[in-house]
């Protein structure tokens, strides 16, 4: 061939291979010109649809039946639909129970069409063995499961450690054999309909906090995404990188993990944001990072569009999709539901008489919705209803042997359930108190008997009204202590007014040095112990033995009722069989819709009442405040004095 011919035949083939290569990126570039996810977070097993109290009666939402039918409405229209969730997808209904054994969550997850998924806090209530033992039992299902992707678990430093090495290492074998079908456990690539999405999942710093059972070590959340995202966009070429993150945001800003993520990290797309159980109408937009997040159970999931807009995505559609009662159950769903109950009522309920849909008490008013419960500082009914629950469990698991209890306590963070208008059964009531697992391997939080002094009593109600400002879940509902505050003065000094309240109603005063008998849960007990440290040094609690020594291990403290842990979600069950029938049912007083005194608010700014009995923390406060304003105004004075002094020199 000519040399001009086979020039013009190279060309043409130039040409061709450049057609196709454009046509080639045209199609990829099509292809990834629309992403849809639907992403959801902090499920806590509730499987069930809940009745809740809307204006003019009654409505009932959430389910993971409904939840499957809505999710396959929407795949119908969105074939490339990802599927996320972004941790906590356990822990909060009596399903949890069987999570060890059947690995119900993982499987319902699965069986829903979710690609992926990530660990929460409370993925590790049942410690780490608890969380080996899902996997293995979710892997030995054959199931269809979700992929599990946790980028920033501190293997090394886990495995280093004498005391968590061996069965942080049956658990690294587990999540290996899980994540050998995805063939990575730090991200993956999902490929749907042309689009590749990579995902990756972290435990944030406070989730991490809040998971002391987990035997685990967890590297910075914002280095880890640094490295995985160098490494998704150097080994991948991935459309668009999504984080599921159980980290959560927050009002303040400096507390707001997640959109310090999104500031810090800004290649990452979006970040389904889990753990603080935030519901955002709009996404959360930094610089080209999204932050989205649906809210807490199934009431709702998110529906993410994005449409490409130069290298990156916009948003194209954002809504929160309810799951509402006019939907249909999906049969499959449905079916292994009831499957699961049933081995809930076999395995767990069984064991303390009850069956999952057992009828405890009715009440015809409704108790604080668990949206707000905690919210606004107060007295509670639902509050007063469980810290009284734990008195009266006590005076019936001792019987004869009863020795007075002065007070038991129940903070916000470990309520995790309400009651609405009508019948409450036992699955109810396991929900309000539904965390953790006692020392004898069965699920539920115990009561503890504890002691502490006169003045650590007063400690607690300072606690309550200062510190859970700052904390919600630190927010207290005390039975046998009432006190009266002023949110005006100043932080630590706000409780004006403590005493004890005798189980006649009476009051009585509080002597400081005397020990007084307190039962709360297990972990809020070993909370109390925290508090120290929690306020820099400032407020110390030291739980004690009846013999004044400080306890070393809460688990020698626990209260039984025969030969069997009293949990807290049993001592509410019983308190509600208690209450006197109406038509045979036990009905809930209205004492519980009406306020007794326990907390009360008196308002005042007048400077009497701003510096009526001070405490100790008002001096330290104050002096603090005193030699701040030395430091500043000294100086000044200086100045002045030093300038006055050359004018006389001058003159």
């Amino acid at each position: 061939m000519p040399f001009k011919a086979k020039k013009a035949a190279a060309f043409s083939l130039l040409v061709v291979l450049a057609a196709s290569a454009a046509q080639q990126a045209f199609s990829d570039t099509e292809a990834a010109a629309e992403i849809s996810i639907i992403f959801t977070h902090d499920l806590h097993s509730h499987f069930d649809p809940e009745r809740f109290v809307i204006q003019g009666g009654e409505g009932e939402r959430g389910g993971f039946a409904r939840m499957k039918t809505a999710i396959d409405n929407i795949v119908a229209r969105y074939p490339g639909t990802f599927l996320l969730d972004a941790g906590d997808f356990s822990m909060g209904t009596p399903y949890q129970t069987i999570f060890s054994t059947e690995a119900s969550e993982l499987r319902l997850l699965g069986l829903l069409g979710f690609d992926a998924t990530t660990l929460g806090n409370h993925e590790f209530d049942y410690r780490t063995k608890g969380l080996t033992d899902m996997l293995n039992g979710a892997m030995a299902s054959g199931d269809r499961l979700p992929a599990l992707t946790v980028a920033n678990i501190d293997w090394q430093k886990t495995l280093a450690d004498k005391d968590r090495a061996e069965i942080a290492a049956e658990l690294k074998a587990a999540i290996e054999r899980y994540g050998e079908r995805q063939g990575n456990v730090d991200y993956l690539v999902i490929e749907k309909g042309g689009v590749k999405a990579a995902v990756f999942g972290m435990l944030g710093h406070e989730a991490d906090s809040y998971a002391p059972l987990s035997g685990l070590y967890f590297k910075n959340q914002i280095e880890t995404a640094k490295a995985v995202v160098a490494q998704i966009k150097a080994d991948t070429n991935a459309d668009v990188i999504v984080c599921l993150s159980h980290s959560g945001t927050n009002q303040n800003p400096k507390n707001s993990e997640d959109e310090l993520l999104a500031a810090t990290v800004p290649e990452i797309d979006v970040i389904i944001s889990g753990h603080t159980h935030t519901r955002l109408e709009n996404p959360i937009v930094l610089g080209d990072t999204l932050i989205v997040s649906s809210g807490a159970y199934s009431y709702e999931f998110g529906f993410l569009r994005l449409v490409r807009d130069g290298s990156r995505f916009r948003v194209s559609g954002y809504e929160l999709i309810p799951i509402s009662k006019n939907l249909a159950k999906d049969t499959e769903a449905e079916k292994a539901i009831l499957g699961f109950r049933e081995l809930v009522n076999r395995q767990y309920l069984s064991l303390f008489g009850y069956s999952y849909d057992d009828v405890l008490a009715y009440t015809d008013f409704d108790f604080t919705p668990i949206e707000q419960f905690g919210w606004t500082q107060g007295e509670d009914g639902l509050g007063n209803l469980i810290s009284d629950s734990y008195i009266a469990a006590v005076k019936k698991a001792e019987g004869a042997r009863y020795r007075n209890v002065d007070a038991a306590v129940v903070p916000a963070g470990v309520v995790r359930g309400s009651f609405a208008r009508g019948a409450i059964t036992v699955a109810d009531a396991f929900n309000v108190s539904s965390l953790g697992i006692g020392p004898d391997g069965i699920p539920g939080y115990p009561l503890v008997n504890i002691y502490l002094t006169g003045q650590e009593l007063k400690t607690v109600a300072e606690i309550d009204i200062s510190i859970s400002t700052l904390m919600l879940e630190a927010r207290l509902y005390i039975s046998g202590l009432s006190y009266t505050y002023n949110p005006s003065r100043l932080l630590l000094n706000r409780v004006t007014e403590t005493h004890l309240v005798n189980s006649d109603g009476t009051a009585s005063e509080i002597d400081d040095k005397k020990l007084y008998r307190v039962i709360g849960g297990l972990y809020s007990c070993q909370m109390l112990s925290a508090v120290e440290g929690k306020s820099f040094g400032l407020l110390k609690i030291t739980p004690k033995d009846e013999n004044g020594n400080p306890i070393v291990d809460f688990e020698e403290h626990l209260i039984y009722d025969g030969s069997r842990e009293l949990k807290e979600w049993v001592a509410l069950a019983q308190y509600l069989q208690s209450f006197a029938p109406v038509n045979g049912i036990p009905k809930v007083p209205a004492y519980y819709n009406q306020l007794h005194g326990r907390k009360v608010e008196i308002l005042s700014r007048s400077p009497a009442a701003l510096l009526a009995k001070p405490n100790k923390f008002f001096f330290l406060l104050a002096g603090v405040i005193l030699l701040l304003l030395a430091i500043i105004i000294v100086p000044v004075c200086l100045v002045f004095y030093i300038i006055r002094r050359k004018r006389k020199i001058t003159n």
